[in-house]
Protein backbone atom coordinates (compact mmCIF):
# COMPACT_ATOMS: atom_id res chain seq x y z
CA UNK A 1 0.00 0.00 0.00
CA UNK A 2 2.89 2.40 0.66
CA UNK A 3 4.01 2.01 -2.96
CA UNK A 4 0.66 3.28 -4.16
CA UNK A 5 0.99 6.27 -1.84
CA UNK A 6 4.45 7.00 -3.26
CA UNK A 7 3.02 6.82 -6.79
CA UNK A 8 0.21 9.20 -5.80
CA UNK A 9 2.73 11.66 -4.37
CA UNK A 10 4.86 11.54 -7.55
CA UNK A 11 1.81 12.16 -9.72
CA UNK A 12 0.82 15.18 -7.63
CA UNK A 13 4.36 16.56 -7.95
CA UNK A 14 4.45 15.91 -11.70
CA UNK A 15 1.09 17.53 -12.39
CA UNK A 16 1.23 20.16 -9.66
CA UNK A 17 -2.37 19.31 -8.85
CA UNK A 18 -4.34 16.83 -6.78
CA UNK A 19 -7.14 16.90 -9.32
CA UNK A 20 -4.92 16.07 -12.30
CA UNK A 21 -3.10 13.34 -10.29
CA UNK A 22 -6.47 11.81 -9.43
CA UNK A 23 -7.48 11.78 -13.10
CA UNK A 24 -4.18 10.18 -14.13
CA UNK A 25 -4.50 7.39 -11.55
CA UNK A 26 -8.28 7.01 -11.81
CA UNK A 27 -8.74 7.94 -8.15
CA UNK A 28 -10.91 10.55 -6.48
CA UNK A 29 -9.26 13.81 -5.48
CA UNK A 30 -10.02 13.08 -1.84
CA UNK A 31 -8.38 9.65 -2.18
CA UNK A 32 -5.14 11.16 -3.50
CA UNK A 33 -5.18 13.83 -0.82
CA UNK A 34 -5.71 11.22 1.89
CA UNK A 35 -2.76 9.10 0.73
CA UNK A 36 -0.39 12.07 0.73
CA UNK A 37 -1.65 13.15 4.16
CA UNK A 38 -1.05 9.66 5.52
CA UNK A 39 2.57 9.79 4.34
CA UNK A 40 3.09 13.17 5.94
CA UNK A 41 1.54 11.98 9.21
CA UNK A 42 3.53 8.76 9.29
CA UNK A 43 6.85 10.43 8.51
CA UNK A 44 6.19 13.56 10.58
CA UNK A 45 7.21 15.92 7.77
CA UNK A 46 5.36 18.25 5.42
CA UNK A 47 5.91 17.10 1.87
CA UNK A 48 3.82 19.56 -0.10
CA UNK A 49 2.86 23.22 0.11
CA UNK A 50 -0.71 23.78 -0.99
CA UNK A 51 -1.83 27.14 -2.34
CA UNK A 52 -4.30 28.61 -4.78
CA UNK A 53 -1.61 28.63 -7.46
CA UNK A 54 -0.98 24.90 -7.11
CA UNK A 55 1.08 22.36 -5.21
CA UNK A 56 4.84 22.55 -4.65
CA UNK A 57 7.40 20.47 -2.78
CA UNK A 58 8.63 21.60 0.59
CA UNK A 59 12.36 21.51 1.24
CA UNK A 60 11.89 18.27 3.21
CA UNK A 61 9.85 16.86 0.35
CA UNK A 62 12.60 17.78 -2.11
CA UNK A 63 15.16 15.93 0.06
CA UNK A 64 13.01 12.80 0.11
CA UNK A 65 11.95 12.90 -3.54
CA UNK A 66 15.00 11.01 -5.01
CA UNK A 67 14.44 8.13 -2.59
CA UNK A 68 10.75 7.95 -3.39
CA UNK A 69 11.48 7.91 -7.13
CA UNK A 70 14.05 5.15 -6.61
CA UNK A 71 11.58 3.00 -4.65
CA UNK A 72 8.94 3.36 -7.35
CA UNK A 73 11.47 2.54 -10.07
CA UNK A 74 12.63 -0.57 -8.22
CA UNK A 75 9.00 -1.61 -7.78
CA UNK A 76 8.52 -1.34 -11.56
CA UNK A 77 11.70 -3.38 -12.10
CA UNK A 78 10.50 -5.99 -9.61
CA UNK A 79 7.14 -6.37 -11.33
CA UNK A 80 8.83 -6.56 -14.73
CA UNK A 81 11.13 -9.31 -13.45
CA UNK A 82 8.16 -11.21 -12.01
CA UNK A 83 6.48 -10.99 -15.42
CA UNK A 84 9.66 -12.25 -17.05
CA UNK A 85 9.81 -15.21 -14.68
CA UNK A 86 6.16 -16.08 -15.22
CA UNK A 87 6.67 -15.92 -18.96
CA UNK A 88 10.09 -17.60 -18.63
CA UNK A 89 11.87 -14.76 -20.42
CA UNK A 90 14.90 -15.15 -18.16
CA UNK A 91 16.20 -17.76 -15.75
CA UNK A 92 18.81 -20.39 -14.97
CA UNK A 93 18.15 -24.11 -14.46
CA UNK A 94 20.82 -25.94 -12.45
CA UNK A 95 20.83 -29.73 -12.84
CA UNK A 96 22.85 -32.46 -11.18
CA UNK A 97 23.17 -35.50 -13.40
CA UNK A 98 25.16 -38.62 -14.20
CA UNK A 99 26.66 -39.46 -17.56
CA UNK A 100 23.95 -41.64 -19.15
CA UNK A 101 21.18 -39.11 -18.48
CA UNK A 102 23.46 -36.25 -19.57
CA UNK A 103 24.21 -38.11 -22.80
CA UNK A 104 20.86 -39.59 -23.78
CA UNK A 105 18.08 -37.59 -22.10
CA UNK A 106 19.17 -34.03 -21.47
CA UNK A 107 20.24 -32.94 -25.00
CA UNK A 108 16.80 -33.67 -26.46
CA UNK A 109 15.03 -32.19 -23.44
CA UNK A 110 17.05 -28.98 -23.62
CA UNK A 111 16.58 -28.70 -27.38
CA UNK A 112 12.78 -29.00 -27.11
CA UNK A 113 12.63 -26.70 -24.08
CA UNK A 114 14.66 -23.96 -25.75
CA UNK A 115 12.34 -23.91 -28.74
CA UNK A 116 9.67 -22.65 -26.34
CA UNK A 117 11.89 -20.77 -23.87
CA UNK A 118 15.03 -19.66 -25.75
CA UNK A 119 16.28 -17.26 -23.07
CA UNK A 120 16.58 -19.80 -20.25
CA UNK A 121 20.16 -20.85 -19.47
CA UNK A 122 21.39 -24.18 -18.09
CA UNK A 123 24.14 -25.27 -15.74
CA UNK A 124 24.86 -29.01 -15.67
CA UNK A 125 26.96 -30.60 -12.93
CA UNK A 126 28.12 -34.11 -13.77
CA UNK A 127 28.87 -36.41 -10.85
CA UNK A 128 28.17 -39.68 -9.13
CA UNK A 129 25.08 -40.44 -7.06
CA UNK A 130 26.62 -39.31 -3.78
CA UNK A 131 27.87 -36.03 -5.22
CA UNK A 132 24.50 -35.24 -6.81
CA UNK A 133 22.69 -35.87 -3.52
CA UNK A 134 25.03 -33.47 -1.73
CA UNK A 135 24.60 -30.80 -4.43
CA UNK A 136 20.82 -30.97 -4.01
CA UNK A 137 21.00 -30.77 -0.21
CA UNK A 138 23.44 -27.84 -0.37
CA UNK A 139 21.28 -25.97 -2.90
CA UNK A 140 24.03 -26.11 -5.52
CA UNK A 141 21.52 -27.50 -8.05
CA UNK A 142 17.74 -27.11 -8.32
CA UNK A 143 17.19 -30.84 -8.78
CA UNK A 144 19.12 -33.93 -9.76
CA UNK A 145 18.77 -37.23 -11.55
CA UNK A 146 19.57 -40.07 -9.16
CA UNK A 147 19.33 -43.75 -8.58
CA UNK A 148 16.48 -44.54 -6.21
CA UNK A 149 16.11 -44.76 -3.29
CA UNK A 150 17.89 -41.55 -2.32
CA UNK A 151 19.19 -40.37 1.02
CA UNK A 152 16.88 -38.92 3.66
CA UNK A 153 15.97 -35.27 3.28
CA UNK A 154 15.16 -35.43 -0.43
CA UNK A 155 11.83 -35.67 -2.20
CA UNK A 156 12.12 -38.07 -5.12
CA UNK A 157 9.94 -39.26 -7.98
CA UNK A 158 10.45 -42.45 -9.97
CA UNK A 159 10.98 -42.02 -13.73
CA UNK A 160 12.22 -45.24 -15.33
CA UNK A 161 13.55 -48.70 -14.58
CA UNK A 162 16.87 -49.17 -16.36
CA UNK A 163 18.19 -52.70 -17.00
CA UNK A 164 21.70 -53.61 -15.90
CA UNK A 165 23.39 -55.62 -18.64
CA UNK A 166 26.56 -57.68 -18.77
CA UNK A 167 28.96 -56.22 -21.32
CA UNK A 168 31.41 -58.57 -23.07
CA UNK A 169 33.59 -58.58 -26.16
CA UNK A 170 32.55 -60.28 -29.40
CA UNK A 171 35.06 -63.10 -28.89
CA UNK A 172 33.90 -63.95 -25.38
CA UNK A 173 32.86 -67.64 -24.98
CA UNK A 174 29.34 -66.58 -23.95
CA UNK A 175 28.81 -64.09 -26.77
CA UNK A 176 26.07 -66.27 -28.26
CA UNK A 177 24.33 -67.25 -25.03
CA UNK A 178 20.76 -66.16 -24.30
CA UNK A 179 21.51 -64.87 -20.82
CA UNK A 180 24.63 -64.48 -18.72
CA UNK A 181 24.92 -66.90 -15.75
CA UNK A 182 25.58 -65.20 -12.44
CA UNK A 183 28.41 -67.56 -11.56
CA UNK A 184 30.18 -66.77 -14.83
CA UNK A 185 30.89 -63.29 -13.43
CA UNK A 186 33.64 -65.03 -11.46
CA UNK A 187 35.46 -66.41 -14.49
CA UNK A 188 36.65 -63.24 -16.24
CA UNK A 189 38.50 -60.13 -15.08
CA UNK A 190 35.85 -57.60 -14.05
CA UNK A 191 35.80 -53.89 -14.87
CA UNK A 192 33.86 -52.25 -12.03
CA UNK A 193 31.91 -49.05 -12.56
CA UNK A 194 31.41 -47.25 -9.24
CA UNK A 195 28.97 -44.34 -9.01
CA UNK A 196 29.63 -43.26 -5.45
CA UNK A 197 28.57 -45.17 -2.36
CA UNK A 198 25.17 -46.01 -3.88
CA UNK A 199 26.57 -48.52 -6.41
CA UNK A 200 24.14 -50.97 -8.00
CA UNK A 201 26.77 -53.39 -9.38
CA UNK A 202 28.32 -53.97 -5.96
CA UNK A 203 24.83 -54.74 -4.67
CA UNK A 204 24.46 -57.49 -7.30
CA UNK A 205 27.61 -59.13 -5.97
CA UNK A 206 26.39 -58.90 -2.40
CA UNK A 207 22.95 -60.23 -3.27
CA UNK A 208 24.40 -63.34 -4.94
CA UNK A 209 27.33 -63.64 -2.51
CA UNK A 210 30.01 -63.62 -5.19
CA UNK A 211 33.42 -61.95 -5.29
CA UNK A 212 34.51 -61.27 -8.90
CA UNK A 213 38.07 -60.72 -10.10
CA UNK A 214 37.95 -56.93 -10.04
CA UNK A 215 40.90 -55.67 -12.07
CA UNK A 216 39.86 -52.10 -12.76
CA UNK A 217 37.62 -49.59 -10.96
CA UNK A 218 36.51 -46.27 -12.43
CA UNK A 219 33.53 -43.89 -12.61
CA UNK A 220 33.96 -43.43 -16.39
CA UNK A 221 31.46 -45.54 -18.37
CA UNK A 222 33.31 -45.11 -21.66
CA UNK A 223 36.65 -46.21 -20.23
CA UNK A 224 34.92 -49.44 -19.17
CA UNK A 225 33.46 -49.96 -22.65
CA UNK A 226 36.81 -49.42 -24.33
CA UNK A 227 38.56 -51.95 -22.10
CA UNK A 228 35.83 -54.54 -22.56
CA UNK A 229 35.96 -54.07 -26.34
CA UNK A 230 39.69 -54.85 -26.22
CA UNK A 231 39.00 -58.10 -24.38
CA UNK A 232 40.50 -56.96 -21.07
CA UNK A 233 37.52 -58.18 -19.09
CA UNK A 234 33.75 -57.94 -18.66
CA UNK A 235 31.48 -55.49 -16.87
CA UNK A 236 27.90 -54.65 -15.95
CA UNK A 237 26.53 -51.34 -17.21
CA UNK A 238 23.13 -49.65 -17.31
CA UNK A 239 21.26 -50.09 -20.58
CA UNK A 240 20.78 -46.35 -20.91
CA UNK A 241 24.50 -45.62 -21.28
CA UNK A 242 24.83 -48.38 -23.89
CA UNK A 243 22.59 -46.60 -26.39
CA UNK A 244 24.42 -45.41 -29.52
CA UNK A 245 27.76 -46.54 -28.13
CA UNK A 246 30.71 -46.27 -30.55
CA UNK A 247 32.25 -49.48 -29.16
CA UNK A 248 31.82 -52.97 -30.59
CA UNK A 249 30.29 -54.81 -27.65
CA UNK A 250 27.91 -57.66 -26.87
CA UNK A 251 25.32 -57.10 -24.14
CA UNK A 252 23.56 -59.85 -22.20
CA UNK A 253 20.86 -59.78 -19.58
CA UNK A 254 21.74 -61.56 -16.38
CA UNK A 255 19.98 -64.89 -15.83
CA UNK A 256 18.41 -63.17 -12.82
CA UNK A 257 17.60 -59.72 -14.27
CA UNK A 258 18.86 -56.67 -12.42
CA UNK A 259 17.74 -53.07 -12.68
CA UNK A 260 18.34 -49.61 -11.35
CA UNK A 261 15.52 -47.17 -10.73
CA UNK A 262 16.13 -43.68 -12.10
CA UNK A 263 14.35 -40.75 -10.53
CA UNK A 264 14.45 -37.03 -9.97
CA UNK A 265 15.06 -35.57 -6.54
CA UNK A 266 14.97 -32.13 -4.95
CA UNK A 267 14.83 -30.72 -1.45
CA UNK A 268 11.21 -29.57 -1.77
CA UNK A 269 9.30 -30.09 -4.99
CA UNK A 270 6.90 -27.20 -4.28
CA UNK A 271 9.74 -24.66 -3.96
CA UNK A 272 11.41 -25.46 -7.28
CA UNK A 273 11.97 -22.39 -9.48
CA UNK A 274 9.29 -21.96 -12.13
CA UNK A 275 11.75 -22.57 -14.97
CA UNK A 276 12.81 -25.88 -13.41
CA UNK A 277 9.19 -26.98 -13.01
CA UNK A 278 8.44 -26.18 -16.63
CA UNK A 279 11.56 -28.02 -17.77
CA UNK A 280 10.43 -31.20 -16.07
CA UNK A 281 7.38 -31.24 -18.35
CA UNK A 282 9.82 -32.17 -21.11
CA UNK A 283 10.99 -35.37 -19.44
CA UNK A 284 10.89 -38.33 -21.85
CA UNK A 285 9.29 -40.46 -19.10
CA UNK A 286 7.10 -37.80 -17.51
CA UNK A 287 4.00 -39.95 -18.05
CA UNK A 288 5.20 -42.18 -15.20
CA UNK A 289 6.10 -39.25 -12.95
CA UNK A 290 4.03 -36.97 -10.78
CA UNK A 291 6.78 -34.53 -9.91
CA UNK A 292 4.88 -31.26 -10.19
Amino acid sequence: MNIQKYVALLEVIEHGSFTKAAEALNYTQSGISRMVNELETKWGVALLERSRSGVNLTSDGANLLPYIRRICLEQENLMAQIDNLNNLQTGLIRIGTFSSVATHWLPNMIKMFQKDYPKIDFELLLGDYTEIESWILEGRVDFGFLRLPTCQGLEATFLEQDRLLVVISHDHPLANSKAFPIQELLNSPFMLLEKGANAEVSEIFEQHQIVPQVRFITWDDYAIMSMVEKGLGISILPELILQRTPYQLVTKELEIPAFRKIGIASREQKTLPLAAKRFLDYLPYRQSASFI
